[in-house]
């Protein structure tokens, strides 16, 4: 069964920093475009970081800013968000998605994983 396991959230303060990790298991993450994304209390699911299958390229929201890195370590099949600079409005969970386009049927498949909870606050 394909499983996408989130870990490294928890409570940090203002400023602070989290490393959240995305292991995969029975999926091979190296022919997947990697994403983090976010979800704060009643608000919708939103983007935070992309990764490509390589790690060649990267792309991220508009309110990382410049605080967040996202990488990959295709040989532990593990995705990484590094988060420094940690603002209360960070506060939500955090999911890893991974997905591709199949061929010939260019049907979009995709994995999700259970969530991490990030919490900055004071």
């Amino acid at each position: 069964q394909v499983q996408l396991v989130e870990s490294g959230g928890g409570l940090v303060h203002p400023g602070g920093s989290l490393r959240l990790s995305c292991a995969a298991s029975e999926l091979i993450l190296s022919i997947y475009t990697m994403d983090w994304y976010r979800q704060a209390p009643g608000k919708q699911r939103e983007l935070v970081a992309t990764i490509t299958t390589s790690g060649g390229s990267t792309n991220y929201a508009d309110f990382v800013n410049g605080r967040f890195t996202i990488s990959r370590d295709n040989a532990k099949n593990t995705v990484y968000l590094q988060m420094n600079s940690l603002k209360p409005e960070d506060t939500a969970v955090y999911y890893c998605n991974a997905h591709r386009i199949t061929m010939p049927t260019m049907r979009r498949v995709d994995y999700w994983g259970q969530g991490t909870q990030v919490t900055v606050s004071s």
